[in-house]
């Protein structure tokens, strides 16, 4: 039997990566963000979304990928995510936006074992979908620095 999980496909630069589709509350076009002070690299400031303050965090920035201007494909997916016990809204900017799926086979391999070159806390694993390479991402990890960083600023 194989996992019937669904994903939302999302590309940052020549990356193909997925979020699980439970975790997406909606997909916004680009938009003014209201930038804070001494904010953190990969948390490019607030969105309102139906009256509530919802934190943006550059996927790019937050991967250590190049900076890249915004395009007509540039979108906003706005998540919500479990974080040491508690479910905290944020915004998650992407190049593009592809598609609701599952992946191939349906199974996840674990994140390839470089050492500790490369921290791989926030990959839930890789799965394949049309032959191509999916970095599904951890959510709760990829999230928690920005959740302890907020906390320590409150």
């Amino acid at each position: 039997m194989t996992d019937q999980t669904q994903y939302v496909t999302l590309g940052v630069a020549d990356g193909l990566f997925a979020v699980p589709v439970e975790s997406v509350q909606q997909i916004l076009e680009i938009q003014p963000v209201a930038a804070m002070p001494n904010a953190p690299a990969d948390f490019i400031g607030l969105i309102d979304v139906r009256g509530q303050n919802v934190p943006v965090i550059d996927l790019r920035t937050k991967l250590a990928l190049p900076a890249s201007a915004d395009t007509q494909n540039t979108r906003i997916v706005v998540l919500d995510v479990s974080v040491e016990g508690a479910t905290r809204r944020f915004g998650l900017k992407t190049d593009r936006v592809f598609e609701v799926t599952g992946l191939d086979q349906g199974a996840l391999e674990p994140p390839p074992d470089l050492g500790a070159r490369w921290r791989a806390d926030c990959v839930a694993g890789v799965g394949r979908r049309a032959g191509a390479f999916v970095t599904v991402l951890d959510l709760d990890r990829l999230f928690l620095a920005d959740v302890l960083a907020s906390d320590t600023l409150a």
